[in-house]
């Protein structure tokens, strides 16, 4: 313990413990000095007795010097110490108390003849007792008041009481002996309070230290519990996997059966589309010709609409296909919902929807504020046709299907049949209050060829797997929900684009779309390059065809050509991409419209980037192949 020997403070390490032991031998010490000073002032009157047997003659004078000064002084003190400002001064004030209860007794001693003053050196000795030990003063100051009171002694006794030498060393004698051995009690009681203070202060730090285990303990024994939770919590979820084992296993064969179904049939839309379009170009292309040469009255005429119609059928399955695998074209506007669901209301196929089921109320409620969506009109059109399709065929008796238009906005991101993004959509809601959707069913509505439709009803298995693909397409979302025997609705997310929608083309008179040009038709297929001659041809253009890209250029080294109509994908030999790129290092100004049968691919554009115009898909109609080659002729 680090002390300076004479003062007793705290130094060196323990520096930061004297404000602290102050602080604390001061609320311990007020109560004991508020009673001492008590009980010393009631000593002091006591004595008053001595004054009145010993110097009865000056006993109002010795009555003056304890009831008039001293006693007041002690009792004041004893009175003020409730005040902080006086507490803080204690110690002094301390050390004058001793200084003036012993100078009043010093007083006396001069007062009173010898010797009788000799009854009152006791009363000094008291003082210096109460001043070193009851008191409760520190050594510093019970030292300095007493060793007043020998200097104030010594002046009296030697200057005003002339006190003879023997008599004057044989008092000095005890008042100093006396002042010593207070001296080393007080030094001593001081000492030892200082040194339970600091033990008391080891003892809080090892009690904190002490509770700073026992919390890393209780932590540690908290932790180790958790992970002893999580361990147990681990071994039952193992042990129900395990249970699930065998039907896990079933449901990942199932969904490894399903991936390759879709992949089969991806690889299929995409090996098999080409040529198929290219096969039906004669359906859907050749019957426009024969319309052109035959009268309305013609009795061939509904014949050859019949085989058109069919044709275009066959080449809207392939797009169904090439939607399951995502690999469709996909041409997307800025369009307003509303509009293309009243376009469909009014149509032919949902008036035969009506016809076809009689029992079912339809009702309509379409947002007049609507906001414009992104998507390919043509898709979602097929959407919505599908989706209102499945609703009324899930009445089987009286029911509603309702269409519901709405503007959403998501500050956070939610999870329904699948997560939704947080942004501004609009809603698409279709409802039906038929008998819902089993909840064995509900995660493979979307899988191709899943269908719970009865024999004799429409459909193939594509019709939910291309609302997926639309929507999809669309950087959308789709929520389903759906309680057996309570109905069903479908809630379409597509995200808001903030564009106008694009204007309604006008009607092109097909008299705007014949030419006298000079056309170059390359397409390896011969059937293809027939079609194409005989369609340009019938607008007037003079047709010339070749087989390849390679027989292309070789012909425009010779000739000239207005416009090319290249056919994208041709085997073997050049691309029409690549066909066009080199035509370009021959006749920089040349024009050229791509057709394919497959999709809008990276070549198309890449086609399109460096100069060709439209993009016809196979098979074409007369109107689009006219209505392409005369705006990339007139651009």
């Amino acid at each position: 313990m680090h002390l300076n020997p004479v003062t007793l403070r705290f130094s060196g390490p323990l520096t930061h413990l004297e404000s602290l032991f102050q602080k604390d031998y001061l609320e311990q010490s007020i109560p004991h000095i508020r009673l001492v000073l008590i009980l010393a002032t009631i000593l002091y009157a006591i004595f008053g007795i001595l004054d009145f047997l010993l110097v009865p003659g000056q006993k109002y004078l010795f009555w003056t010097i304890r009831y008039a000064v001293v006693c007041p002084a002690l009792i004041l003190t004893a009175i003020v110490l409730r005040f902080q400002s006086v507490q803080k001064m204690i110690q002094p004030i301390l050390s004058g108390l001793i200084v003036i209860s012993g100078s009043g007794i010093i007083a006396m001693i001069l007062i009173a003849p010898p010797p009788i003053n000799y009854s009152y050196y006791a009363g000094l000795i008291l003082a210096f007792m109460f001043g070193y030990t009851f008191v409760r003063a520190q050594f510093i100051w019970a030292s300095l008041g007493a060793w007043c009171l020998v200097i104030l002694y010594e002046v009296a006794a030697i200057g005003i009481a002339k006190t003879p030498v023997p008599i004057l060393i044989n008092n000095n004698f005890f008042f100093i002996s006396a002042n010593l051995i207070g001296m080393l009690a007080c030094y001593f009681i001081e000492l030892y309070a200082r040194r339970d203070f600091y033990l008391v202060h080891l003892l809080a730090d090892e009690r904190e230290k002490v509770q700073v285990a026992n919390l890393d303990l209780e932590q540690r024994v908290r932790l180790r519990t958790n992970e002893l939770e999580a361990a147990n919590q681990e071994l039952a979820q193992e042990i129900k996997e395990r249970k699930h084992a065998e039907a896990e296993r079933t449901r990942l064969a199932d969904q490894l059966k399903q991936a390759e179904k879709m992949e089969a049939v991806g690889s299929m839309a995409a090996g098999v589309a080409h040529d198929l379009n290219n096969i039906l170009s004669g359906l859907v292309s050749y019957p426009d010709l024969l319309l052109l040469d035959l009268t309305d009255e013609s009795p061939l005429r509904q014949p050859i609409l019949t085989i058109k119609k069919s044709g275009e059928k066959a080449a809207a399955m392939v797009q169904d296909l090439l939607a399951l695998a995502r690999r469709g074209v996909t041409h997307k506007e800025v369009v307003n919902p509303n509009d293309l669901i009243s376009d469909y209301l009014g149509s032919p196929e949902f008036a035969s929807l009506e016809q076809q089921h009689p029992h079912v109320r339809f009702t309509v409620d379409l947002a007049v504020d609507l906001l414009n969506v992104l998507v390919s009109p043509v898709h979602l059109l097929k959407a919505m046709m599908n989706l209102t399709s499945n609703a009324a065929e899930a009445l089987l008796v009286k029911g509603d299907v309702e269409i519901k238009t709405r503007n959403r906005s998501l500050d956070q991101s939610i999870n329904r049949h699948e997560a939704i993004a947080a942004g501004d959509y609009i809603t698409i809601q279709v409802y039906d209050s038929g008998v819902g959707i089993a909840e064995q069913d509900l995660e493979r509505i979307f899988e191709p060829f899943y269908t719970k439709k009865q024999l004799g009803r429409s459909g193939t298995g594509l019709g939910m797997t291309v609302v997926w693909s639309t929507i999809k397409d669309a950087d959308g979302y789709i929520d389903v929900e759906s309680r057996e025997g309570y109905g069903t609705t479908f809630t379409l997310y597509l995200p808001v684009n903030r564009q106008p929608a694009m204007a309604t083309e006008s009607p092109v008179l097909f008299e705007n779309l014949h030419g006298t040009e000079r056309v170059l038709v390359v397409d390896d297929l011969a059937e293809q390059r027939e079609i194409a001659k005989a369609m340009l041809g019938k607008l007037g253009y003079f047709v010339t065809a070749v087989p390849s890209g390679e027989a292309a250029l070789d012909y425009l080294k010779e000739n000239e050509a207005d416009i090319v109509v290249l056919d994208m994908i041709m085997a073997p030999g050049m691309d029409g991409c690549e066909t066009y790129r080199r035509i370009l290092e021959q006749r920089p100004q040349q024009k050229a419209v791509i057709a394919s049968g497959f999709s809008e691919s990276k070549r198309v554009r890449e086609a399109q980037r460096i100069g060709a115009g439209a993009y016809i898909k196979k098979p074409y109609t007369l109107e689009k192949i006219a209505l392409a080659v005369r705006e990339a002729l007139d651009g």
